[in-house]
């Protein structure tokens, strides 16, 4: 793909040392469409590219000093969050919601044309009546980034995300998902997406700007994985 210097995107990327946001970083500082690459978090990538600026920042609950950082960009994926019983109610709902709300709220005042890219969860309930506090809170911050004003944002639902490389899983529901997801992905396919291809999607999309969304269940995401991409190869399969 050759792209002009002046059709190239300066993106930004929240969550980038996370399992999606750190392929989606990967992805994003090989991706020719790219020209610049902005990885915000707490922590610090550990990685070296022309491409790449890391800004430091631990208070997402006010994302004003980021005003200079998020201005005159084209896109923004955030993918910054908690899983479920690993932090207390209150954190799971700041994180969730508050997070990317107030991160929307500046984004959209200094760089007004960008396009936000979410990563939300399946089973997210916009209507807020779910029994699961993950999925309430979910729905809460889909329809506060969908109302804020942006021209395009994309709202990415995917069901179990695969971590690809070995990794500690959070909870024994990972360990075991992992454990058995060979059968699962045979058995349920469109229940299941690799968390490199999730990445890789929600980079396209805000960069490439050619899906109509705004929002795709995991079965849209493997859809739009072969679209893109084509289909895996054998080897690649195996590794899954």
């Amino acid at each position: 793909m050759n792209v002009p210097p002046a059709s190239q995107k300066r993106l930004v990327i929240v969550g980038g040392t996370g399992m999606v946001g750190g392929y989606a970083v990967r992805y994003a500082l090989d991706h020719p469409a790219v020209r610049r690459v902005t990885s915000i978090g707490r922590r610090n990538l550990g990685i070296s590219h022309p491409k790449l600026t890391e800004v430091l920042h631990r208070d997402f609950a006010d994302c004003s000093p980021l005003a200079q950082t998020l201005a005159n960009q084209d896109a923004a994926l955030f993918c910054l969050g908690a899983y479920t019983g690993a932090v207390s109610d209150a954190e799971l709902r700041t994180i969730t919601v508050e997070y990317p709300v107030e991160f929307a709220r500046v984004l959209r005042d200094t760089s007004p044309g960008a396009a936000f890219s979410f990563l939300s969860g399946s089973g997210a309930d916009p209507t807020g009546r779910s029994r699961m506090a993950f999925a309430r809170y979910k729905g809460q911050a889909e329809n506060a980034l969908l109302a804020a004003g942006f021209p395009h944002v994309y709202i990415f639902r995917p069901a179990y995300i695969y971590p690809v490389e070995p990794r500690k899983e959070p909870n024994f529901s990972y360990r075991l998902l992992r454990w058995i997801y060979p059968v699962f992905r045979t058995l349920f396919p469109n229940q299941v997406i690799r968390a490199d291809d999730l990445a890789r999607v929600m980079v396209d999309v805000v960069v490439l700007g050619d899906a109509e969304g705004p929002i795709f269940e995991n079965r849209d995401i493997r859809t739009m994985v072969r679209s893109l991409h084509g289909p895996r190869t054998d080897q690649e399969k195996g590794r899954a």
